[in-house]
């Protein structure tokens, strides 16, 4: 579907939907107290949430089953699963912003390069269409934002 200039205009919408997400979620980062980074609740830390938010949009938003995809380099095994409780592993402020600034630049480099017709294709590997990764993307994203900022 084009717009009046014979641009994509679906791809428009996510674009802007995407960049306004990725605002507030800077916004969110930036936004967390100190004193409750490192905060329990349910027994899962403030930054275990964050993290888990910005692991899936790095790993689900463009492609799951890329086999190039790269864990970023603190990674350690559950580090994004909220049903574990971690031990002695934590995350900082420095390093989940350094982490997000990664994230979001992925994001904008692949939007950047969509079009309408691309988004009922599925990525190398993977059985679900590009339209249905963002989409989903965008519904946790914006989940998880609302429960942080609810603490």
């Amino acid at each position: 579907m084009l717009n009046r200039d014979g641009k994509d205009k679906l791809c428009d919408y996510i674009r802007y939907l995407t960049e306004r997400a990725l605002w507030e979620t800077e916004n969110l980062i930036k936004c967390i107290p100190d004193e409750i980074w490192y905060k329990r609740y349910d027994a899962i830390p403030m930054w275990k949430y964050l993290f888990h938010t910005l692991y899936s949009m790095d790993r689900w938003f463009i492609n799951p089953y890329d086999p190039s995809y790269q864990n970023p380099e603190f990674y350690v095994d559950n580090l994004a699963n909220l049903n574990v409780i971690p031990k002695e592993e934590s995350l900082s402020r420095a390093q989940l912003e350094d982490y997000y600034y990664q994230v979001a630049g992925k994001i904008k480099k692949y939007i950047a390069e969509l079009n309408d017709s691309m988004l009922i294709e599925k990525p190398g590997n993977c059985d679900i269409s590009r339209m249905r990764l963002i989409m989903g993307q965008i519904r946790h994203w914006h989940r998880h934002m609302g429960i942080i900022y609810g603490f």
